[in-house]
Formats: C-alpha cells, structure tokens, sequence
C-alpha cells in the first residue's frame, strides 16, 4: 500500500522522540523539522519519489540526504531498520502517550524504565494507582494532570483537527478530478463549514460513471477498510481513523444533496419544519409540494423557495442564522482572499525553522502586503527566546532587509515585533523601553495553565492594559485534541480589550484555532476588533490563514471587524 505524507511524517514525528529518548544529539530536532514540512507538503511525496527520484525528496525543506534514505527505504519496503531497532529497545506506542500534554520523551522513557508502561492504558492505570507520584520529580500535581489530559483526550475521540481532515479530502477531490470521472465534486459536511473537528468526510458527485468512481475512490491508499461499497455510495475507513462516503447522485437533486450534507443536522431540521409548515417537503433529493419536486438542483433555489437568503456553509449550525435569513440581515462574510498581511510568525532567530528572509519571501509569493516576526520571548528559554539586546539586534535586521527588498522593488514590508510572555503577575518579561520600539507587540500566556480562573483573568487584564501591547495572541491557550483551555472569564478579558483597544486574535494554526467561534461571537457583543494570523514556524505554515478565515466565518464576521483586512497605513492606526 502506497504511504501517505500522512505515514511519513507520522514515522518521521516517532523517530523524532526515539532519538530524544536515547540522548542522540541533534537527530530529534532534525527529524522533527522534516516531518513538519512533510506535513503540510501539497503533493504526494510516494509519487514525487517514484516519478523524479530520491535525490528530488531533498527539495523538500529539512530533508537532507539521510532523512531522504529513511523515507525512500520506508516508502519501498513499509519499514525502517532504524526504527524497528530502536523500537525493541523501547517498545512503545510513543504517538499514543506523547498524545498527553506534559508528556514528552525524556517522561516516556523514564515511564518504561520505572514502571513498564507501554502504552495509554498502562499510563492511566499506573496513575489511578498512584504509582506515577512515587517517581522523582513527578508528585501528587503531575499525576493529576495527567490524568486530566487522559480524560480530556477521550472526550474528543472519534474527531480530528480539521488540519488533518481538510488536506486529505482535497487530495482525494483532487485525484477523483484527475480521472474525469465525474462531471463535480463537492466536498461536505464538516469539512465544508470549516469545523475545527471533522468526525468524518463527505463527498457528493454528479456522474454517468458511478461504479468506476466508487472503483477508484474504495482502491485510494489511504484507505484502510471498505465498509459498504455500491453503485451510489461507498464508504470506507481510513487509515487516519475516521470514514470518508462518496454519494453519486442525479443532477436534478445536487442542490438538496449540498444542502442536506452540509449540515449541520440542526440546521437542516430547522429548514424541514420551516418547509413543513408551508406545505412543502425538504429531503436530500429536493424540495417537495405533494409530489412534484419543486427545487433541487440549486441550493438557492431551496432557501429561496423558503423565504430565505441563501446562508454561506460555515454559518449553518441553528445559532441565529436562519432568523438573519429571513429578515435579510445575514453579514457580508470576510472573504478568503480579504487577509492582506500576518502578523504572528515565528523565524530561525527562536523555534521557527526559516530565516526572516524566506518567511517574508514566501509571505509575498503568497499575496501579503505585510509581514510581521514575533519571535518569542526570555521567559519561553526553550526555544531560545529573544531579551532586549537581541530585540535591538532583531529590529536592526529587519530595517536592513527591508531596505534590500525595497531596492529589489518587492511590495511587502516587514514589522518588527515579539510574542511576549505574560509572567505569573501579568507582567511581562519584555522591558516597556524595548516594547516601544516594535511595530508590533503581541502578549500570550505560555505556563502557568493551571491557575484558578480569577488569578489567570487578573494576569491577562493586567498584561493587555499595558500601552505597549497591541494585540493577545491565542487568547484561550487551547490546542485542539490535546489541551483544553486554561479558566479564564472571557466576559471581563473582552471588556477589557474593548476597553483598551487591545486586539484579539483568531489564530489560524489548526491545532490551535483560538479563538473559537462562540468566543468570537460573544467578544464582537464587546465591539472588540481582531485580527487572524497564521501563528507560522515555517514557511509551509504561511498558508494556514484559510483556517482561521474560515473560523471567523463560522463567527460572522466581516471584513471591518479584522485589522489585517487593512492596507499597512489603515492597520498601523488600529494598533496602540
């Protein structure tokens, strides 16, 4: 069976914290860097490998001679010798219990040195019984914790980030395209509302050809299972562990299909009652009056016919938008293509992989205006935060580099800036001398996650009042399936921002997704503004602010509520 980039990077994540597990120099960061551009790599690196070569796999950013031998090695023989070997060593399932927040490699190892565990389940075992507290350097507030991220793991089990879900449906749109096969493709469900988490893909097609598209889509090498397969609807399991269906339906019925298969469920049965009370029918192959369908084969026609403005796919969840469908109030969405600039970017100065000049290049081939590096801060040692003499340094960099741009006649501009730490007190660990001197300044929370909720609002509102601060970066601290976020009363942050003019991002990583859409929701009550960026360690991340376009979407926003929406004058006189 043919890998995926999916089972690359996967390989290439484990082999990552194998190495780190066995105190092997360098090789951790290494692997962890090619399996991040694996990633987020837009083709299919089996094919890329078998049409071009290995020597073509180098290409590809951190993947230099030898990490290029253990991808074609896996890619030809399904195994790396490397891996197995280090694997009898250490047998465990590392992606499932690195899976845990706080729980890291040098923590794995010692885990099965001490006491054996092997797995998920041994973890949580071992800490109902209070075995983890009896290990140095763990204690009674660790093993809780962990328990917690164990507990909050099963909660969103059966889902995945959408950044999973997203690039595999287009890939699977793409190819069932390349076969001219069908005369459209359209993706659904989740996928098309733009959900953080997709449970599983849908996938509608008009075609004459139905059984030789069913052929292809169940034969597709990232399927793992074929759970029904027939001459209008196959489904299969996938290796990511979630189902994917294909329907092939009749060209009369395509906008009711959209329509039902979008969703959400709770939409669609608000949409039903509101057609039965006019006397229609609404299912997934049309509109009804008796037996005569009436609508079907565009979805504006159906919302039309039910005295509604057509609602764009990401609004449809039953949260007020069909009431804004009918008295013609629904907003005029930001668009994806609206975002001129980023303004949450990570370069080599800290834990980014690319230099400033091939963020900022690759920024500009994208279509931005405007770049700005927030690279981190003291407090955050571990990715080699920036203090003030090496801001200065930053700054001077910038000023260089855009001023060879400007010579070369490029558009863009760079900004100088920093995500800064937020300390226990709701200072920062940034002097305000330096601060001023930014173009902008960005405050998050990155320790302390634990704090109870009126210590932790206290310490943000103290950090966002500062004049210096300009905008509070993934303001709930949350990564998606891993951790929740910390406790903190939204109500009084929103107030405040509004109040101080502190902008509030939509961070557009799709393991973060912060803010989310209820939270958006309830921060434009407060009037506050915002702003979506990609939170980019590389330069394959820069592409990522769809996601939080879409987020915002899900929202309802417009485009004069984000600043980045902006051209650089109008955004540098949002910021304080």
């Amino acid at each position: 069976m043919q890998k995926t980039n999916q089972d690359i990077a996967k390989m290439l994540y484990e082999m990552a914290e194998l190495f780190e597990m066995n105190d092997v120099p360098f090789k951790p960061r290494a692997f962890e860097k090619a399996a991040r551009s694996v990633e987020v790599f837009g083709d299919s690196i089996s094919d890329l490998y078998k049409q071009n070569g290995k020597l073509e796999l180098r290409k590809i950013s951190g993947v230099g001679k030898g990490i290029a031998d253990r991808i074609v090695e896996y890619i030809d023989t399904n195994r790396i010798r490397e891996y197995e070997k280090m694997k009898k060593k250490i047998p465990i399932n590392v992606s499932e219990l690195s899976s845990i927040e706080g729980v890291g490699p040098k923590m794995i190892r010692e885990l099965y040195t001490e006491l054996k565990i092997k797995n998920l389940s041994d973890l949580e075992r071992a800490a109902k019984d209070g075995k983890l507290q009896t290990l140095p350097g763990f204690g009674k507030k660790l093993e809780a914790k962990i328990l917690k991220g164990i507990e909050f793991q099963k909660t969103s089990s059966g889902r995945i980030p959408l950044g999973e879900a997203l690039p595999l449906a287009r890939s699977i749109i793409v190819r069932l395209e390349e076969k001219k096969l069908a005369e459209k493709i359209i993706l659904a469900g989740s996928c098309a509302r733009w959900k953080e988490t997709v449970g599983d893909i849908d996938i509608i097609a008009v075609s004459s050809r139905p059984r030789e598209i069913m052929n292809f889509f169940a034969s597709l090498q990232e399927v793992k299972d074929v759970l029904i397969k027939g001459d209008t609807k196959t489904s299969v399991r996938l290796k990511i562990g979630i189902d994917a269906d294909i329907r092939v339906v009749p060209k009369k019925s395509l906008g009711a299909t959209i329509q039902y298969f979008v969703g959400n469920k709770s939409h669609n049965i608000a949409l039903r009652t509101i057609a039965e009370k006019i006397g229609y029918k609404l299912n997934e192959y049309g509109l009804f009056k008796g037996t005569k369908q009436i609508a079907g084969d565009n979805e504006k026609d159906i919302y039309k016919m039910l005295g509604l403005d057509w609602i764009p796919w990401e609004m449809r969840g039953n949260t007020g938008e069909i009431d804004l469908a009918k008295k013609h109030k629904l907003p005029n969405l930001v668009g994806y293509d609206d975002v001129r600039g980023d303004l949450q970017t990570q370069t080599d100065w800290t834990d980014g992989e690319h230099s400033i000049e091939d963020m900022t290049r690759e920024a500009e081939r994208l279509g931005r205006e405007y770049i700005a590096i927030t690279d981190h801060t003291k407090a955050l040692a571990m990715t080699g935060g920036s203090d003030e003499k090496k801001l200065e340094r930053q700054i001077k960099e910038i000023k260089k580099l855009n001023n060879k741009l400007q010579k070369e006649g490029a558009k863009i501009k760079i900004l100088s800036g920093a995500e800064v730490n937020i300390l226990k007190d709701g200072s920062l660990d940034i002097d305000d001398k330096t601060l001023a001197k930014l173009d902008i300044v960005g405050v998050a929370v990155h320790s302390l996650f634990n704090m109870p909720e009126k210590e932790q609002t206290a310490r943000i509102i103290r950090a966002i009042e500062n004049p210096n601060v300009d905008i509070l970066f993934h303001p709930t601290g949350r990564i998606i399936n891993k951790r929740p976020p910390y406790a903190v009363d939204l109500n009084e942050i929103f107030k405040v921002a509004s109040r101080t003019g502190t902008i509030l991002e939509i961070d557009a990583h799709p393991w973060r997704l912060d803010l989310k859409d209820e939270h958006i929701k309830l921060a434009k009550e407060y009037c506050c503004k915002f702003v979506i960026d990609t939170d980019a360690h590389s330069i394959g991340e820069l592409s990522y602010i769809e996601y939080g376009i879409g987020q915002a979407r899900r929202a309802g926003l417009e485009k004069k509520n984000i600043i980045n929406t902006l051209p650089l004058k109008g955004l540098l006189s949002k910021l304080k």
